[in-house]
């Protein structure tokens, strides 16, 4: 299992960093009940093995004025490799997905996508995702509203499935 590569203390700094990337060495080491140096060491070391992929703000896209989120379940002509990976590839150029995941089932990709109103959003739409090569299908969802939005994983579920493992 991937958790178990980590110790207890790598996965309490996982946890609080999750919970709170801006704190400081110093209060992330007092935290885990390490001290600074072999904290920063641990985090530098989490970081280089790719279990820490970035730090970002969790800004509020409404407050900024994107008004509308949408939610678009894309089909495919064709699922090639080479179609997926050429679709995957043309999401990350389009500023406003904001999230592109390939699915198994009827649906090929599932994009969420933020935009200031509707009308911007409708160009994207007509202009750019269903013109692109490859794309049979979309199907869209307005969000009316945010119910649960947390990020990372449930760290409380993985101590208690590597308790049960033990």
């Amino acid at each position: 299992m991937p958790g178990q590569k980590l110790d207890e203390i790598d996965r309490m700094i996982l946890a609080q960093l999750q919970a709170d990337g801006r704190m400081t060495n110093v209060e992330l080491a007092k935290r885990v009940g390490i001290s600074a140096p072999p904290c920063l060491r641990r985090v530098r070391t989490l970081e280089e093995q790719g279990f820490i992929r970035g730090y970002h703000a969790d800004v509020n896209a409404r407050e900024l004025g994107f008004e509308v989120q949408v939610f678009a379940m894309v089909g495919l002509v064709s699922q090639a490799e080479t179609d997926l990976s050429a679709f995957e590839q043309k999401c990350k150029g389009w500023p406003l997905v904001r999230e592109c995941h390939m699915l198994n089932g009827e649906v090929d990709f599932l994009l969420k996508c933020a935009a200031p109103d509707l009308r911007t959003f409708q160009n994207f739409l007509t202009e750019q995702l269903t013109s692109a090569d490859n794309v049979a299908s979309v199907k869209t969802s307005l969000v009316i509203r945010g119910a649960k939005d947390e990020p990372g994983v449930p760290f409380d579920v993985l101590e208690e499935r590597l308790a049960k493992d033990a």
